[in-house]
């Protein structure tokens, strides 16, 4: 194993604490990421590029066939292969939202094409679910088994909102274990059925969840109501019959006392399993190899790769899984005074110990618990000032990576910021000015200065009709202090004078022929033809 620490090109304002790292077709994507930076990215999903200890992100598209995908913290994600054709995709259901709230819906992720200079463009389909829809909730495991020639999806765990008749102001946004049952969803019609089991008494989330063919195997896990987390491991059978599926549960105390923990695939049905905490206060700084196959799931433990200081002294640690050997972890960085990177990042790298076929079935939840978290707002203003090639997946180049200045700090100033020296917006007292603004004024990128700037709309004093003909062009405009009213930056076309059309000459035309007579001869013809 080794430890590699990596550069955060412009994007390390985007990596936090519940996000999501999807490989799909060979690529890796960021999902999840801190509210809506729609300047830079209007779908929130990024292309990760780990290159030269660098790690760069690309905003990423999708089809025009899409829907709305919000940003979800502390999901629920299941990778299906393709199966019976079916295409690759990857499942995501539940999660927070940057408002916190809490997401019931289920959302099939793939990709729709590949254009010119690596360009990809994801497709985004939300699945309507029918019969025992599972509540919203985050924290818990989604996986794909295969029973019979047929497919389902095995939901366990999570955590809600308390229900509304329990509520009360001392414990409005207090969470609960959901109840411990197991949910089957069938993908092709969305039909849904729970299952109460008895060897599942108590609710746990942020465990790890691994699946092969028909079994999904539950590991470690928190139970908010006794506040434990107790070494266990949970194998689930499932068969898909034709009438009912059958379910059957055993409890086996042979698991890790784990929760939060980063699984890395390293060949067929093998993955390591590290990070995580092992109770409140301390991290779980091992690696164990497990390995699944006919006869039930084997544990042992691995040498764990030399951690550093910083990542031995840091309180709270997260990541993710890369695919192929390799996972992604992030930590705090702290000192006196504050340092200008938030997290300091690392690449894991595993050596794989069997050749055969990756498999990203297992599903874990690579986060950690933040309640007491701040509500994050979702951006809404109005969007244009954007010419389409920035938003491209091309090339190496610095021209399409994620550009920090233009993420919304919401920990320190936010969207309130002061646009101009005459800024008229106070957040304090602001109030919708036009009818198309809903929680944020709308702004207007102006083009001039170094990389340029917003500018909110009101402070240019523009009405609202020039500001919906202005947000439906593709150019740029210049604000109050960088040429008056906002104008298009173009070029004037050049006035042609009219062409004067002057007869063409030939140069070898022959002139007319012209006899020389004497007078005598004149006088002979002019008798002649008398």
């Amino acid at each position: 194993m080794s430890l590699q620490p990596l550069t955060a090109v412009n994007c390390a304002g985007l990596v936090q604490p519940g996000f999501s790292l999807l490989e799909l077709e060979g690529d890796v994507y960021l999902f999840g990421q801190k509210g809506w930076p729609k300047r830079s990215c209007p779908t929130g999903i990024f292309g990760v590029r780990i290159k030269k200890g660098e790690l760069k992100l690309r905003a990423i598209s999708f089809s025009n066939n899409s829907c709305y995908l919000p940003p979800l913290r502390c999901p629920a994600i299941a990778h299906f292969e393709p199966r019976d054709g079916r295409p690759e995709c990857y499942l995501i259901h539940g999660g927070r939202t940057p408002n916190n709230e809490l997401s019931s819906s289920l959302y099939m992720l793939s990709v729709d094409s590949r254009g010119c200079n690596r360009k990809v463009t994801l497709r985004c389909q939300e699945k309507e679910l029918v019969g025992d829809v599972p509540s919203a909730r985050y924290g818990h495991s989604l996986s794909v088994i295969h029973s019979r020639g047929k497919s389902a999806c095995v939901l366990f765990g999570g955590r809600s909102y308390m229900p509304p008749t329990e509520r009360t102001t001392q414990n409005w946004n207090s969470v609960v274990d959901c109840p411990p049952q197991v949910f089957l969803i069938d993908l092709e019609f969305g039909c849904c059925t729970a299952h109460t089991l008895p060897e599942l008494t108590d609710g746990q989330s942020f465990h790890v969840a691994l699946a092969r063919e028909d079994c999904v195997y539950f590991l470690g896990g928190h139970i908010l109501s006794s506040d434990c987390r107790p070494p266990r491991l949970i194998r689930l059978h499932v068969e898909l019959l034709l009438g009912s599926p059958v379910l059957t549960c055993s409890v086996l105390h042979e698991g890790l006392s784990i929760t939060s923990a980063i699984v890395a695939p390293i060949g067929y049905h093998e993955y390591i399993v590290f990070g995580g905490y092992q109770s409140e206060t301390q991290k779980r700084m091992e690696c164990t190899y497990i390995g699944l196959d006919d006869v039930g799931v084997h544990m042992e433990p691995r040498e764990p790769p030399e951690w550093t200081s910083e990542i031995t002294h840091s309180r709270t640690w997260f990541g993710g899984s890369l695919g192929k050997g390799s996972a992604f972890i992030a930590i705090p960085s702290e000192g006196n005074p504050n340092p200008p990177d938030a997290y300091h990042f690392y690449l894991v790298n595993f050596q794989k110990e069997q050749d055969g076929e990756a498999s990203t079935q297992g599903c874990s939840q690579e986060s950690t618990d933040f309640e007491d978290s701040a509500p994050l707002e979702d951006s809404e203003e109005l969007y244009f000032g954007r010419e389409p090639h920035e938003l491209e997946y091309s090339s190496d180049g610095e021209g399409d990576t994620y550009n920090e200045d233009d993420e919304e700090d919401e920990s320190q100033t936010g969207y309130w910021i002061k646009c101009c020296l005459t800024c008229q917006v106070d957040p304090n007292t602001w109030e919708p000015y036009y009818s198309t603004e809903l929680t944020r004024p709308a702004m207007i990128f102006c083009s001039r200065g170094e990389g340029g700037h917003w500018v909110h709309a009101q402070c240019m004093e523009l009405p609202e009709s020039l500001l919906l003909r202005l947000s439906q062009d593709n150019s740029k405009y210049f604000c109050l202090d960088h040429g008056g009213l906002p104008r298009q930056e173009m070029t004037p076309p050049r006035q042609m004078l009219p062409v004067k059309r002057v007869p063409m000459k030939m140069t070898h035309r022959k002139a007319p022929v012209s006899m020389k007579m004497t007078p005598a001869k004149k006088s002979f013809l002019r008798r002649l033809f008398d």
